[in-house]
C-alpha cells in the first residue's frame, strides 16, 4: 500500500526550502511518468506500484536502513539490492562480509560431510539473502556497486533530480511471466510492475477473445468451460477456469472389467472399476480357472503348462500335465536371502524361503568400537556416545554409536540479534546470526500514516504527523452525528446535543448529552522512559441519567386484572391487591391459596425478583390411577404428569410350589395371562406327588392338575406277604392290581405300596422255618421263656409302660451315683482348705521369727548413742 506521511523535520525543511517537496514530487512523477502515460492513469495507485512507492517513501524520510548493520543508508553509500523476492537494500560492504562468511561456512560443512576437496567445496558453496533467505552461488558475491537495474556501475549520488542509487535511465529489465516485454519505469528499487502493453488474449477455455493488458492477459469469461473431458464423452460444466479440467463426475451404471458386476459409478471411475471377486474364467487347458483379480483382456495361458521347473529352478520338466505338481529336485535351494549375502541352505522346497538370515557373521558397529558375532539379520550398535562437535561448534553430538556423519545441531541458537529486541530463532550455527527479519511499522495516532523500518532502528525515527480525519468515534450515542475533525492528540470536544438516552422502561432522557467521553490519545513516542508510570487508558465516565419521571399504570405483584395503580415510572415500590394468588401449583392439579404475592417465573426487575416468594407446596397425596392398574398406591406426593411405574415387589409361587418368584408389579401386571403362567414356571420338575402312587410328577413345572396320574411308568418293587419274593412292575400295573383286588391305591401307605401283590410259594415256607430255627439258636438261655400267644399279641401300651419303668429304674441308680460323687468332691475341698490353713499359719510364724532376728542384728551393729 502506498504510505502517506510527514514528520516534524520534513515540515521544517519544507518551510525553509522550497526544493524539498518539489524534488520528491518530481522524482515520483519522473519515475512513474512513462508507465502512467502508457496505461492512461494519472496516479500510481495500483497494487503493482505499491512496493516501489514504499521504497521511495522510506528513502525520502531517511528510514531506509541496512538490515545487517542497522545503520541508515545514505545517498552516497554503495549498496546492493536483492532482486529475487524481498528486494531489500544493504550496504555493499555489509553484504560482502555477510556473503563471504556464509559461503565459507557452507564450504566447511560440505568438505566435512562430502568426499570432495576444499577447493571444490568452495566453488559449490552458497550464501543466503539476510532477509528472504534466497540462495545465491559463490560466484554471485557482489564485488561492485551497481544501480537498481544493474546497467550502470557506481551511479552518481550528487544529482538532485535522480533517485539515489539509480542511473536515471529506463529500467528495461525483462518483466515476469516471460511475456517478452521490458519494464518501462525509470531505474527503481523494488519489483517491476506488471506489463502494461495491450495484447490479444483468449480466456482459459479459449471461447472468448479480448484485448487486455499483457500482465493480466489470463482471464475467465465466466461462461461454461465446455471442453471435452478425458473420458471423451462428456464436456466440462464448470465456469471457465485455469488449468486442466477436473475428472468427469457424471454418474452412470457401468460394468466391471471382468463383466460380472454392475454398479453406479462416476464416469472417471468406469475404466478403473474392478470388482473384488476373482476372474474365474476357464483357461485354455480346460482344467483350471483364472485366479487373477478382475481384469481386462485375455486371461493368458495356464501357468501349469509347458516347461516347468522345480521350486529352486535347477531342474526342468517338460510334458507334465497341468494337474500334476512339479516334483522337488532334492538339491539345495540356494536362493538368495533377503540379506543379499547368503543363500538358502534348505533343500528344494515350495513356498518362500526363511525371512531372516540366521548365519552367524562378525559385524562391526557403526562407530567401529565394537566387533561381535551376531546373526546376519541383526544390527549391531554399541552404547558409546559420540563426543564430536556438531557443525555449530558448540554442542557435542552425543548420539549412540555414531558413524561419524553427525546430524546438524537441533538446539536453538538463542543469541541476541543486532536489534537487541529478539533472539536468533534458527538452529545452532556458526558465524554471525541472520539479521532480525521483523519490520517495525511506525504510525501516527490514527494509524493511517505509517512507514516501516528494520527492527532495532525504530528508536531513532521521528513520529509522523497525520492530516487524516480523527478516527475516534464519540462514546455517546451521537457519534454518527458529531462534527468530524482531524487526527489529533488529547481529548475530543464534548457533545452538545440532547441526550435522548432510552431508559429501560422505554422513555427517553430530555437533558443535554452527559454520556461518557473517549480517552485522550497518549503521547506518541517510541523511546521508553525509565520512570514513566503506566496508567491504563480508560474512557471518562459521564453522569448517569436521572430516574424516569413519567407516570405509568402498574399492576400488583400478582399480576391480577383490575388491580392497577398510577405510579412514577422510576418508583419500583411493590404492592399487593390482597386477593388470592390463584396460580396453578407445580403439581398441575391444585391452585395456590396464598394472598397476592410476586411470582418467581414472571419477567420482573431484579428487585422484585429478589422479593418474590414461591407458591405453596402441594402436600396432598397422589390419588391418580396407575396404568396398568395395580392395587398399590403411588408413593409420591401430588405431582404433575403420570405416576412412575410401580416398583413394588410381589411374590408368586411356581405351579409346583417348590419355588417363590419375586416380580416388579409393573412388570408382572404388564404381562398377559399366558405370559404370567410362563413366568411363574420354575423350569424344573413338577415336584408334586401323583394322587394314585408314591411318585412325583415327571413333567416340567406346569399349571393345573398333573396329566394322566394313573399312567405312571416308573418301576416299583413288588413283594409277597412274607417279603421273600420280589419283582419289578410298572407303577400303573401296580395300581391296576390294587383296583382289581378292590382297594384304592390312594389308601395304601408308602411303606406298604406293592407289598402282598405276589402270592407266597413253597420256597417261602421252608425259608421261613430255617430263619426261625436260626433265631432260636441265637437267643440266650436266660431269655428262653416261652411266651404265650396272648402275650405276643398283647397291646402296645403295655409294652411301652414296661419300657418306661425300666428307664425309671435306670435313672434312679444314676442319681445315687451322682450324689456319691458330689459328697467325695466336697470332702476333698474341705481337706485341701484345712491343709492350706495349717501350713499358712506355720509359715507366718516362721516369717515373724526371721524378721525379729534381723531387727536384733541391726541394733547390735548400729547401737544407739
Amino acid at each position: 500500500m502506498p504510505s502517506n506521511h510527514s514528520d516534524s523535520d520534513t515540515d521544517s525543511d519544507q518551510s525553509q526550502s522550497g526544493s524539498g517537496p518539489v524534488r520528491h514530487s518530481d522524482l515520483s512523477d519522473s519515475i512513474f511518468r512513462t508507465y502512467l502515460e502508457f496505461t492512461g492513469k494519472s496516479t500510481a495507485t495500483t497494487a503493482d506500484l505499491s512496493k516501489i512507492q514504499s521504497f521511495l517513501t522510506s528513502s525520502s524520510t531517511g528510514a531506509l536502513s541496512c538490515l545487517i548493520c542497522l545503520e541508515r543508508i545514505r545517498p552516497a553509500d554503495p549498496t546492493w539490492s536483492c532482486n529475487s523476492v524481498c528486494f531489500s537494500v544493504f550496504h555493499l560492504i555489509c553484504i560482502q562480509s555477510w556473503a563471504r562468511q556464509a559461503s565459507d561456512l557452507s564450504a566447511l560443512r560440505a568438505s566435512t560431510r562430502l568426499p570432495i576437496s576444499a577447493q571444490k567445496a568452495a566453488e559449490v558453496s552458497v550464501w543466503n539473502c539476510p532477509k528472504c533467505r534466497i540462495e545465491y552461488p559463490h560466484s554471485q558475491i557482489p564485488k561492485n556497486y551497481y544501480c537498481f537495474c544493474g546497467k550502470l556501475e557506481n551511479p552518481p549520488s550528487d544529482d538532485p533530480w535522480i533517485l539515489p542509487h539509480s542511473c536515471g535511465e529506463v529500467c528495461n529489465r525483462p518483466l515476469k511471466h516471460g511475456c517478452g516485454h521490458h519494464c518501462l519505469l525509470l531505474c527503481h528499487p523494488g519489483p517491476c510492475p506488471s506489463c502494461p502493453k495491450l495484447v490479444e488474449a483468449r480466456c482459459f477455455c479459449g471461447s472468448v477473445k479480448d484485448v487486455r493488458r499483457c500482465g493480466f492477459k489470463h482471464f475467465s469469461c465466466n461462461n461454461a468451460c465446455k471442453k471435452v473431458l478425458a473420458c471423451g464423452i462428456h464436456r466440462c460444466s464448470e465456469i471457465c477456469h485455469q488449468g486442466p479440467c477436473s475428472p468427469c463426475r457424471v454418474r452412470g451404471v457401468y460394468r466391471c472389467q471382468c463383466g460380472k458386476k454392475k454398479e453406479e459409478k462416476e464416469c472417471c471411475e468406469r475404466l478403473d472399476f474392478r470388482c473384488e471377486e476373482p476372474c474365474e474364467k476357464v483357461l485354455g487347458c480346460g482344467q483350471h480357472k483364472c485366479t487373477k483379480g478382475c481384469h481386462l483382456g485375455e486371461c493368458g495361458p495356464c501357468p501349469s503348462q509347458g516347461k516347468r521347473t522345480c521350486p529352486c529352478g535347477k531342474r526342468m520338466h517338460e510334458g507334465l500335465s497341468c494337474k500334476a505338481s512339479v516334483p522337488l529336485c532334492g538339491s539345495t535351494c540356494d536362493k538368495m536371502l533377503s540379506c543379499g549375502y547368503h543363500r538358502c541352505p534348505e533343500r528344494c522346497h515350495r513356498g518362500e524361503c526363511i525371512e531372516t538370515c540366521r548365519t552367524v557373521v562378525i559385524k562391526s558397529c557403526r562407530c567401529g568400537s565394537l566387533k561381535k558375532e551376531v546373526p546376519c539379520h541383526q544390527d549391531l550398535a554399541c552404547e558409546r556416545k559420540c563426543q564430536r562437535l556438531r557443525d555449530c561448534g558448540r554442542h557435542a553430538c552425543k548420539r549412540r554409536c555414531c558413524d561419524g556423519d553427525c546430524p546438524p545441531c537441533s538446539e536453538i541458537c538463542g543469541r541476541k540479534l543486532r536489534c537487541r529486541n529478539h533472539k536468533c530463532p534458527s538452529p545452532c550455527h556458526r558465524g554471525a546470526c541472520a539479521p532480525c527479519p521483523v519490520m517495525v511499522t511506525i504510525t501516527c495516532a490514527c494509524g493511517q500514516t505509517h512507514f516501516e523500518v528494520p527492527c532495532g532502528t525504530e528508536m531513532d525515527q521521528k513520529p509522523p504527523r497525520c492530516r487524516k480525519p480523527c478516527p475516534i468515534t464519540p462514546l455517546c450515542r451521537h457519534g454518527p452525528n458529531s462534527k468530524p475533525h482531524k487526527c489529533h492528540y488529547g481529548a475530543c470536544h464534548p457533545c452538545r446535543l440532547l441526550c435522548e438516552e432510552e431508559y429501560p422502561c422505554g422513555h427517553k432522557c430530555k437533558l443535554r448529552c452527559h454520556g461518557p467521553k473517549p480517552p485522550p490519545n497518549p503521547e506518541f513516542t517510541l523511546k521508553p522512559k525509565r520512570k514513566k508510570s503506566f496508567h491504563q487508558s480508560a474512557s471518562t465516565p459521564g453522569s448517569p441519567c436521572p430516574p424516569c419521571p413519567e407516570l405509568v399504570w402498574r399492576s400488583c405483584v400478582g399480576q391480577h386484572i383490575g388491580a392497577d395503580k398510577m405510579m412514577v415510572c422510576s418508583d419500583n415500590t411493590l404492592f399487593s391487591c390482597e386477593n388470592l394468588c390463584g396460580n396453578p401449583l407445580p403439581c398441575g392439579n391444585h391452585f395456590c391459596t396464598k394472598t397476592c404475592h410476586p411470582l418467581k417465573n414472571q419477567t420482573v426487575p431484579s428487585v422484585r425478583q429478589a422479593r418474590s416468594e414461591p407458591c405453596e407446596k402441594c402436600q396432598l397425596p397422589c390419588k391418580k390411577e396407575r396404568e396398568p392398574a395395580c392395587p398399590h398406591p403411588c408413593p409420591l406426593p401430588c405431582h404433575p404428569g403420570d405416576c412412575p411405574p410401580c416398583k413394588v415387589l410381589v411374590k408368586r409361587s411356581c405351579h409346583c410350589g417348590s419355588m417363590v418368584h419375586v416380580f416388579e408389579c409393573i412388570y408382572f401386571n404388564s404381562l398377559s395371562e399366558k405370559e404370567q403362567m410362563t413366568a411363574r414356571s420354575c423350569k424344573g420338575p413338577c415336584h408334586r406327588k401323583l394322587p394314585y402312587c408314591t411318585h412325583l410328577c415327571p413333567e416340567i413345572c406346569h399349571p393345573g392338575q398333573c396329566s394322566s396320574p394313573e399312567k405312571c411308568s416308573k418301576k416299583v418293587t413288588v413283594r409277597c406277604g412274607c417279603q421273600s419274593l420280589k419283582k419289578e412292575w410298572l407303577c400303573h400295573n401296580v395300581q391296576a392290581a390294587y383296583r382289581d383286588a378292590g382297594s384304592d391305591p390312594k389308601d395304601v401307605s408308602k411303606n406298604q405300596f406293592g407289598l402282598g401283590l405276589i402270592p407266597c410259594n413253597s420256597d417261602c415256607k421252608s425259608k421261613q422255618k430255617v430263619n426261625d430255627s436260626e433265631l432260636q439258636l441265637r437267643r440266650p438261655k436266660s431269655v428262653e421263656v416261652k411266651e404265650s400267644d396272648n402275650d405276643r399279641q398283647g397291646p402296645k401300651r403295655k409294652k411301652r409302660r414296661e419300657r418306661v419303668q425300666q428307664v425309671t429304674q435306670t435313672s434312679t441308680l444314676q442319681k445315687i451315683i451322682s450324689n456319691v460323687k458330689r459328697c467325695l468332691l466336697v470332702f476333698t475341698l474341705l481337706v485341701v482348705l484345712a491343709a492350706v490353713s495349717y501350713y499358712g499359719y506355720k509359715g507366718l510364724l516362721r516369717l515373724n521369727d526371721w524378721m525379729n532376728e534381723v531387727e536384733e542384728n541391726r541394733q547390735r551393729r548400729y547401737p544407739r548413742i
